[in-house]
């Protein structure tokens, strides 16, 4: 009895329209955050990811020191966490509350001594401190408005440049660090300034479109770009390894590569056109080339040498994992997001991508697969019923009465729909049935011709016979709401998840009782799966645990502790192996997907 964590699938940058996302990079791995994780982007080996979650806030920016052993986080309430990346329990060095709003960036010095963290604060906009006491190392001032950008120069003598909404840009020599000129360029806000890894230079972007190229060591304004301008907002600029070279991400669509000596564009890549496709971030990676964000959350990669389109395009959840269903293939498996969009995963290749076609406008409720057909059905808060084939929506879709809480398929492919008050029975895209149980539904599952809906504190069955459901027996047992039921593959057992944590185990033939003793969780069951020889079950929870449960030995269990943080939304089992060991995933509020290895008791 054990299991271990072997593969994470993780989320993408959280973005918001109009705001500069800072990402970062140390060798080939990506740095980012998304609510409260901080996500280290393994892009050669994406399943080999690794997220912090130590942030008590929803983190907002974090950067790798230049030795690679420590990353400093920065939090929306002004919190700046220092954590070890080395070892795999990620040992905090310290925590320092360095202004008393969100922190907007944050810069290590080359050293990997001192940090400046820089946001919206209410007595002062930025802070420099030592990372292993929090103790000061000078001022950073000259700013009246919050401040989006820091860059430090990495060689001695130590510059810094801060970039703020009031459109200036402040030079501070250090260390310690401490106010030296403002510079006036910019007439709109500076979203991005960065140094070039030689110190000779840095730049700076913004709001107004202009691109500024200054002196490392003494901050004068060398040039201004103008060859070629972008349309829109720049949100983000980063320089290549030798210094030659500058990528600029905008928010008209496009990522354009500058030659640094002529101020030419030597390449400009277009990704897509409308809201989705604005340019938020970027950072310019050791070897795997340049990674520049869609404000629609698709990481785009690009390879200097080639100058069409990008190289790779990483898509990933930016909300939380709502619902999950297996696909026809091994190892591959659908979840659905809060925002609607619902993403293939491919345990081979480590990688996901969003379907195609016409989805869900808001958060998706339910995702079920046909026994028979293998066809797919999902459900969503915008009061639609979906068919899936393939990797993409097909057209058909059916509006429900009220809500959809839970979804179910049948053998003969109708689809059973729990709503706020009512069942419907959907089949070919029409209604073909519905009852109103005397109590509101709250989840439902079908195996063969027998339904089981479940309520407050009780399980309702019914017999389906093609045209109506017949009600043919009620199941006690649970303690609250019934917010998961699943039937075992072979249809003899039905397992029920309540909001109070109790999952109790029923004979479905029998209609009986067998258990109710599975009642570690602490709050709300929110998803139950079985493996495929039907004697063991998972369960995933709001208390953040993922539970292994036995029918033959209903007095053990695997407890998986911790391993959703904000809680576990779905859990499945991708492999169930030979009954004496098998990989489940789980995946919840961090939009983030986890595969364990399971090994169950002897």
């Amino acid at each position: 009895m054990s299991y271990k964590q072997t593969s994470l699938f993780p989320a993408n940058p959280a973005t918001a329209r109009g705001v500069s996302t800072k990402l970062s990079s140390s060798k080939d791995k990506v740095v980012y955050t998304n609510g409260k994780a901080v996500i280290i982007r393994d892009l050669n080996n994406p399943s080999q990811s690794v997220a912090y979650v130590g942030h008590v806030q929803n983190a907002s920016v974090a950067r790798i020191s230049p030795s690679g052993y420590y990353c400093a986080s920065g939090d929306v309430t002004g919190n700046v966490r220092v954590w070890d990346t080395v070892g795999e329990d990620q040992t905090l060095k310290g925590e320092y509350k360095v202004i008393s709003g969100r922190i907007n960036d944050l810069e290590w010095d080359g050293e990997s001594k001192r940090i400046i963290a820089v946001g919206d604060g209410r007595e002062k906009f930025g802070h420099a401190f030592m990372m292993d006491t929090g103790t000061s190392t000078g001022e950073i001032s000259g700013h009246s408005k919050p401040i989006n950008a820091v860059s430090i120069r990495h060689q001695r003598p130590f510059r810094a440049a801060t970039a703020a909404d009031d459109n200036l840009i402040v030079f501070h020599q250090g260390a310690p660090y401490k106010y030296e000129k403002t510079i006036k360029t910019h007439t709109k806000f500076i979203q991005d300034v960065r140094y070039a890894l030689s110190g000779d230079h840095f730049a700076s972007v913004g709001s107004d479109a202009k691109i500024f190229l200054y002196d490392g060591k003494t901050g004068d304004t060398l040039g201004e770009f103008t060859d070629s301008l972008h349309k829109g907002s720049i949100m983000a600029c980063s320089w290549s390894a030798d210094s030659k070279s500058l990528v600029t991400s905008s928010a008209d669509c496009t990522v354009k590569l500058w030659d640094v000596e002529t101020r030419k564009c030597t390449t400009s890549w277009t990704i897509g056109s409308g809201v989705d496709h604005h340019q938020v971030g970027n950072t310019w990676t050791a070897s795997s080339g340049i990674a520049s964000l869609s404000l629609g959350g698709d990481l785009n990669i690009f390879d200097p040498r080639v100058g069409d389109k990008p190289s790779k395009i990483f898509s990933a959840p930016q909300k939380a994992i709502t619902a999950i269903a297996p696909l026809s293939s091994e190892g591959t498996f659908l979840a659905g997001c809060a925002d609607g969009r619902i993403l293939s995963y491919s345990l081979s290749s480590g990688e996901s991508s969003v379907l195609s076609g016409d989805g869900h406008s808001s958060l998706v409720t339910s995702i079920a697969t046909s026994p028979s057909d293998g066809k797919i059905y999902s459900a969503g808060f915008d009061d639609q019923v979906r068919e899936i084939s393939g990797h993409q929506f097909t057209a058909a879709s059916v509006a429900t009465a009220s809500q959809p809480k839970s979804l179910a398929v049948a053998e003969d492919s109708s689809v059973f729909v729990a709503e706020m008050n009512n069942v419907e029975v959907i089949r070919s895209n029409q209604k073909v049935f519905d009852i109103t149980p005397k109590f509101a539904p709250s989840a439902v599952a079908v195996t063969g011709s027998l339904v089981a809906v479940g309520g407050e504190q009780k399980v309702q069955l019914y017999e389906w016979d093609g045209k109506a459901l017949k009600e043919s027996g009620t199941l006690d047992g649970n303690k609250g709401v019934v917010s998961a039921l699943s039937f075992s593959p072979d249809g003899k057992y039905l397992a029920s998840g309540d909001s109070s944590g109790r999952i109790a185990l029923f004979d479905a033939k029998a209609k009986s009782l067998i258990t109710s003793r599975w009642s570690f969780h602490t709050a709300r069951v929110n998803s139950i799966s079985w493996t495929s020889d039907s004697k063991h079950c998972a369960s995933g929870s709001l208390d953040t645990h993922v539970y292994i449960w036995s029918v033959e030995k209903p007095m053990k269990n695997i407890a998986l502790k911790n391993v959703g943080p904000g809680g576990v939304n779905c859990v499945l089992w991708v492999e169930s192996g030979d009954g004496k060991q098998g990989k489940v995933v789980s995946a919840g509020a961090d939009a983030c997907v986890r595969l364990f290895e399971v090994k169950f008791h002897a």
